[in-house]
């Protein structure tokens, strides 16, 4: 996928001026595709030339003239031709999950806290995209909307932000938890406390084979 394409679904709604296509993103795209304005007024340009937008000039009493952009029918023929493509997985590429990785070896109160700060930040996301949702579908409740909606693409992608960010949120806040009462075993001087200690991991380590557990003894005679 080219930030083209994510300009063009962005322009699908109906004209928008270049800043207005920044707060769009802001927004809305964002949640699966991040662009700087300087980056999106840069692809309006390209796709402008490339016959893929239309623009037009409007002159406004009070405040300096804007260009509004639209999609042309070779903008659509374009977005038809790349939701046909077949699309590639997504992957993960974060620097806080590199810090975590490194957390048995690095100092854990700074580690805690920017975890912390992730959490809140996806606590922010997720009021966010709850009041987008909101407003998206009115006086609908979410079933309807999703089945006569006007517009059900720009809700869809709005639901799996919702969802990105409370699995984020939720996971993040589970690590802090994790990584402080380890933090606090060790400083108290014990061994940090390992989720169902005292059943091993791993079949085989401290235990006897299964063909000499009594309940599997048993079952065979």
């Amino acid at each position: 996928m080219a930030l083209r394409h994510a300009v063009l679904a962005a322009l699908l709604d109906g004209e928008l001026s270049g800043y207005q296509l920044a707060k769009a993103f802001d927004v809305g795209v964002a949640n699966f595709w991040h662009a700087l304005p300087q980056q999106l007024y840069a692809e309006l340009a390209r796709l402008e030339r490339e016959g893929l937008v239309a623009g037009r000039r409007v002159v406004q009493e009070t405040r300096p003239a804007k260009r509004l952009f639209h999609v042309t029918d070779a903008g659509l023929a374009e977005l038809e031709r790349f939701a046909a493509a077949a699309s590639k997985p997504s992957f993960i590429r974060d620097d806080l999950l590199v810090k975590v990785q490194a957390a048995d070896h690095v100092d854990a109160g700074p580690l805690i806290r920017q975890v912390e700060e992730r959490a809140a930040m996806a606590e922010a996301k997720i009021d966010l995209f709850r009041r987008i949702l909101r407003k998206m579908r009115g006086d609908l409740g979410e079933e309807e909307f999703l089945r006569a909606g006007r517009r059900v693409g720009p809700y869809l992608t709005c639901l799996r932000g919702l969802a990105f960010e409370e699995g984020n949120r939720d996971w993040c806040l589970r690590t802090a938890a994790i990584l402080r009462a380890r933090n606090a075993a060790v400083a108290g001087g014990g061994t940090p406390a390992v989720p169902g200690e005292g059943t091993p991991a791993v079949p085989g380590e401290g235990t006897a084979p299964a063909s000499r557990r009594p309940e599997v003894a048993r079952a065979e005679r």
